[in-house]
């Protein structure tokens, strides 16, 4: 029995709880390459990783970066889809998550940045053309966003996730009469692609802002 709304995302349900374990059934629906020829899952993923990768390798400085990249969006966007299904738990409405995926991306960036270029990282903190008198304020606002851009990363993420799941369980405890039955599941059906769109765009904004952070150091 549900004890509030929010036990949906307890990810303790019991002594030997496997919840954590859904982040990786995407390794076993992946895509494998057992034919010689792909079928049409492994088409359109690699139709979709070949967009993107040619969109990052126009914002970023150093090579590599695009495998770590659509490795994020790939683990993010498989981790969004797994949460549609019922009775899947969902590790990316858990700040634990998506933090454990922005904060060590972001501080290597921060320590390659300032080991390797100091005075480029010094230069950051006061953009070009401020009045001497707003220089002390505008290293201060900067390094300030500079230290939130994981959490926001992280909060962006899972806020995004939980709204919607949210939502579905209002719903979902609420159509329970024949009465509205019907343009409840109407409505959750239209839910359900918007969820699919929110999981693919979520996944899309933390890869590509990660990118954009990669390119300034």
């Amino acid at each position: 029995m549900m004890t509030n709304l929010f036990s949906v995302f307890d990810p303790c349900t019991g002594i030997l709880s496997l919840n954590w374990m859904s982040c990786l059934i995407m390794i076993f629906i992946f895509p494998k390459k057992f034919w010689f020829q792909d079928n049409k899952i492994s088409i359109f993923l690699n139709l979709m990783l070949n967009k993107i990768h040619l969109e990052l390798i126009s914002l970023m400085k150093y090579n590599g970066t695009s495998i770590i990249m659509l490795s994020i969006f790939l683990i993010i966007l498989f981790n969004n889809l797994m949460g549609l299904l019922p009775y899947v738990f969902t590790s990316t409405s858990h700040l634990i998550f998506s933090l454990s995926l922005a904060f060590p991306l972001w501080m290597a960036f921060m320590m390659y940045g300032w080991f390797n270029n100091m005075n480029y990282m010094f230069m950051h903190l006061v953009p070009l053309g401020t009045p001497s008198m707003l220089m002390p304020f505008m290293v201060l606002i900067e390094t300030i966003s500079n230290l939130i851009r994981p959490g926001s990363l992280a909060v962006r993420l899972t806020a995004n996730m939980i709204a919607g799941h949210l939502l579905m369980s209002l719903l979902g405890n609420n159509a329970t009469e024949p009465m509205i039955m019907l343009p409840c599941m109407i409505l959750f059906l239209m839910l359900m692609i918007f969820e699919f769109a929110v999981a693919l765009i979520q996944a899309y904004v933390f890869m590509t802002l990660s990118n954009l952070y990669s390119s300034e150091v």
